[in-house]
This record gives C-alpha cells, structure tokens and sequence, in this order.
C-alpha cells in the first residue's frame, strides 16, 4: 500500500506516453487521462474502521457511511486512490440515494483525471426502457443499469437459471469493455438480496495476473492488442424485440450497435501507474488476439482466463446484505456473480466511463512497485 503522503497531480495534460506502441493513444487525444503521473493515497480514510479482506484484493469500511464523506472531494479522491490500489472496497447497508451514488461515480473519475468527454454510462441493454424502478419513488434512470436476476432468467436462461448445467467460473469479466471508452469506476449496491441465500460476487486482482505471467509471456502481451466484443445484445434485440441504446452511451465515441472495441491486453492504470492483464475473461469469449492466428488467440484466450479462474488467491469473494455497496476499478479487476438462488435478487450499477485504455511501456507491475518482487520471482510464476 502507498504511504500516506500526498501527492496528488490532476492536470488538463493527458498521460505522456514516451514510446509510442499498438495499444497507447496520442498525447492530447481528449479521450486520455489528465493526470500527469500517478497518485498517491494521503491518508484521509485512515480514521475509519477498515480491513484487508485479502493480502492482494479487497477492502472493507465497515462502518463507514459515503453519504457522510460525499461532498469532501480529499476523501472522495482518497476512496478512488484506495479502490485503484486494492481492486475493490466494501461498504455496509449503505444509505446512499441513488442520485448520490451517481454523483459519487462521476467524482471517482473527475477527481483521478478522467476526460471531460466521460460520464456515466449508459447501458445499451440494463437500462431505463427494462421498465424497472432504481428507487422506491419509481424512477426509471438510463445511467443506472439495473442489475435484475429475472431479466437475466428471461434473456440469458441457458446460463443465470438455477439448474444451469455450465460451469460457473465462466462468468468473469470487467464491465462494458466493448465499448471504445470503457468504464474506469463501478458501484453496485444490492437493494434486494435474495429471499433465499447466495447471490455472492468475485473479484480477482488483473494486476496478479500480469505478476504471475512470465517475463516472456509478459512482454509479449504488452506487445499485443485484443478486439472486445459483445454479440449478446443484438441476439436479444433480435430475439425478443428489446430496444437498445445505439447513441452517446456515456461518451461520444460509445455508439452504434457492433459493440466491438479494440483494446491493449496489458493495460496501465493511470491513477496507480500500474500493469494490469486486461485483454481476457468473458470480455474477449466472442473476440480474438489481434495479430496472431486464430488457434494462439484461443490458446492465449485460455490461458489467460485460466489465471483469472483458477487462483483463488487473488479472488476475493462478497457475500451480500440488504443496502451493501461494492466499489471497483474495471481497468484492474475482473468479476463474476455467483448464480446459486432460486430468488429474486436485484442491484443497481453505476459505471463511470474512464480515460481510453492504453498501455505505458514505462509502468510498473503491483509486486514490483510493492517491492514485492525478490530474485528469482520471476522463475516460480505460474
């Protein structure tokens, strides 16, 4: 964890990226970040009752309420520090309206040097025409994307039905990255839990992921640009005639409706400067590894979905109460539900839409900027 020093950067420069390579984007493109460099924590937090969940992802506030540190942007910039740092950060029975949670995504990102151009998103699918309420007043809310266990029984029964006979750790993926600009923070709070149990949620570090690739394998992938794609929404347009959002999904660049994007598979966060696998999970399922042949982009596909899958030690998992509230940084982790209930259960999501991804051949990986990293590290990763 960094030490509780300020040093807080938040320019309208965009990130410099020394050597140009496939997957970094062009200084003053107004889709890159405007920090200068990468943030560190100040120690604002530090008062409130908070713990570790694991040694590499995960932490919780037990305590805490965010409506009573919402409008002190230190704090608020703080929590984003945390949540890019630790992957994801847990709150309990949450009294933060949904309009409050709004606002607190959108300040995550302004706050870490966001671009202008992005807001909160709007999901081609999860949205307001779903006819769903986000609050106890009714409000239907497109930059709300309704997390709803009976609108995923109706569109996707083969995977989200109770008796489903796939394997469950096929679900892991980060949030929206087949759009051209994807998300950088989200914030799930679970209104209705399950009225029976379960409904818990993942995440897995992308960080450790990179850590535990190979020096070759790593070069290689910061060498390579994945295509993100998202076939499911036009099948369930087509299917059972639901309207889509095709225009301005929180960004100008967010349209149409081939949900496909091209992206770096490793990627650097700006606000920790850090290395993060981001070119695998559910994500690339329909998409390929550019520049390879079908056959390595499967390989590699898999291989990098193995990672994420199959380490339980850097997963954290959540079990979930009424009003609990999730925070995560999509260029960073991964995440999957677990679909063991027979109940309803709903959320609701808000996604902030980030910086365009890139990769700086100047980062660090987590262990290394850690100083986690001893000789011979590199000849024991899996």
């Amino acid at each position: 964890m960094a030490p509780p020093v300020a040093d807080i950067d938040v320019q309208t420069a965009p990130v410099v990226v020394p050597v140009p390579t496939k997957g970094s984007i062009a200084p003053g493109h107004s889709s890159a970040s405007r920090l200068s460099g990468p943030l560190t924590y100040s120690g604002t937090l530090d008062t409130y009752e908070h713990f570790d969940v694991t040694n590499i992802i995960g932490r919780e506030f037990p305590n805490l309420q965010l409506s009573e540190i919402q409008h002190d942007d230190d704090k608020i910039r703080d929590l984003a520090i945390l949540v890019s740092q630790r992957g994801v950060v847990f709150f309990r029975n949450q009294d933060l309206s949904i309009d409050d949670q709004k606002l607190l995504g959108q300040r995550l990102g302004e706050l870490t040097g966001k671009p202008e151009t992005s807001k909160l998103h709007k999901h081609a699918l999860a949205n307001s025409k779903r006819g769903i309420a986000v609050d106890e007043n009714g409000k239907l809310d497109d930059e709300v994307s309704v997390i709803s266990s009976e609108q995923n029984r109706k569109y996707y029964a083969d995977r989200y039905g109770y008796t489903a006979k796939r394997l469950a750790s096929e679900g892991w993926h980060a949030d929206i990255t087949f759009e051209h600009i994807p998300s950088d923070y989200a914030i799930l709070k679970i209104v209705q839990p399950p009225e029976d149990v379960g409904g818990d949620t993942l995440w897995a570090s992308g960080y450790e992921v990179y850590d535990r690739l190979s020096p070759a394998l790593q070069e290689l992938a910061e060498s390579l640009t994945a295509t993100h794609h998202q076939p499911n929404f036009v099948r369930v347009k087509e299917t059972f005639g639901a309207e889509l959002i095709d225009q301005f999904r929180g960004a100008p660049e967010n349209n149409g409706l081939d949900f496909k994007a091209e992206h770096p598979v490793v990627r650097t966060n700006p606000v920790t400067g850090w290395k993060s696998l981001f070119g695998a999970g559910h994500q690339v399922h329909a998409g390929w590894i550019n520049g390879v042949t079908e056959r390595e982009s499967e390989i590699l596909k898999a291989y990098f979905y193995q990672l994420i899958s199959e380490n339980h030690d850097l997963q954290v998992r959540f079990r979930w109460n009424k009003n609990d509230l999730a925070i995560w940084d999509n260029r960073s982790v991964f995440h999957t539900a677990t679909y063991d209930y027979i109940g309803k259960r709903q959320g609701n999501r808000v996604v902030s839409l980030g910086e365009k991804p890139y990769f700086d051949p100047n980062s660090k990986s987590r262990r290394e900027a850690l100083g986690l990293l001893k000789d011979g590290d590199e000849d024991e990763r899996l």
